[in-house]
């Protein structure tokens, strides 16, 4: 990979900006926690994994502020700051758990030394985006013995090294598929209404010279029909304990278009995304948008002034219809039949 989502500098973060992409490559650096939480909830940083090794970061960021305080009151300001970052977006279960994380790193610091302290926070903020890396690579050698030669992969929005601190989730398993010598397509769903599937998937299949055709969402089932896809491999921001996960909008969708079809469907996701304390997908809290995402592109119209709009950022697909999960530590069977 000849770019980074996010990447650790000296007390400072660098992001990609996503929202530029594919037309520019931007990176900022931030050194301030209320940056990174606009940085998340504006989409300039995405993906499950990628957003809690951001809300880390963000936490550490924020210790080293130049305050006049005690590491104890620190501590009791941290735990503000983190339901902070934690509120930036809520479907995506990575972000309150590596938050979670590196705030629990702080609480169990019995020193004096604040400097310390934020040294603390900023290696668990680094473990954090190591273990992902390592996760994201074990997913690729997990998934890629499902795919076979000739094969063509359908994938929704963007499960790739942009969502995540390593070489992504259901495209690892391209990635490493790839290196094992294997031919095989995709057909990348555009994924309205921000296109990450576009933007994103496309760009990224393409740096790594994946043969990838762009499709409109709704243009999923007839290649289904036409027995143009093999398998469905795509990510999940949030796996309650039944199995039942969110994914972007229209995920529903494809699953139900895969069961009717026969095609396997594969949900690509680390260990970090399974939430234990969400019992069924309809305890997961879905996400609302601005309604001009969906109104508007590239400063452009697309809609009548005045519209009403509803735009859920993600849906949830039961397991009865997830094939299986690809993950860090194996694959496990979903419950379709």
């Amino acid at each position: 990979m000849n770019f980074k989502a996010i990447e650790p500098l000296e007390k400072k973060i660098r992001i990609l900006d996503q929202r530029q992409l594919p037309l520019k490559i931007i990176y900022h650096d931030y050194d301030d926690y209320r940056d990174i939480i606009d940085s998340i909830k504006t989409l300039e940083v995405r993906g499950a994994p990628a957003i809690g090794i951001a809300g880390a970061f963000a936490l550490a960021i924020a210790s080293m502020a130049e305050v006049k305080t005690d590491v104890e009151r620190l501590k009791k300001i941290l735990i503000d700051i983190a339901d902070e970052i934690k509120s930036a977006r809520p479907t995506a279960v990575n972000l309150s758990w590596a938050v979670n994380r590196a705030l629990n790193r702080a609480q169990k610091f019995d020193g004096d030394d604040i400097k310390e302290l934020s040294q603390h926070i900023w290696d668990e903020a680094k473990s954090i985006l190591k273990e992902d890396e390592e996760m994201c690579a074990a997913i690729g050698r997990h998934g890629a013995q499902l795919i076979q030669d000739n094969d063509t992969i359908l994938t929704h929005c963007n499960a790739g090294a942009l969502a995540t601190g390593g070489i992504g989730t259901a495209l690892a398993v391209m990635y490493m598929a790839k290196a094992q010598g294997k031919k095989f397509k995709v057909y990348s769903d555009e994924t309205r209404p921000l296109l990450q599937g576009a933007r994103l998937t496309c760009w990224e299949l393409m740096q790594e010279g994946i043969d990838v055709t762009l499709i409109c969402d709704n243009m999923a089932g007839f290649l289904m029909q036409q027995g143009k896809i093999s398998c469905v491999i795509l990510g999940a921001d949030r796996i309650a304990k039944n199995g039942d996960f969110a994914n972007k909008i229209g995920t529903y969708g494809v699953a139900v278009l895969a069961k009717a079809h026969g095609i396997p469907f594969y949900v690509a996701a680390p260990t970090s995304t399974f939430d234990e304390n969400t019992s069924s997908g309809k305890d997961i809290p879905i996400e609302e948008r601005s309604p001009e995402e969906v109104t508007n592109w590239g400063g452009a119209p697309t809609a009548p002034n005045g519209v009403k709009v509803y735009s859920p950022a993600f849906d949830i697909t039961p397991v009865e219809l997830v094939t299986a999960f690809i993950t860090d530590k194996g694959i496990i069977p979903g419950k379709r039949k």
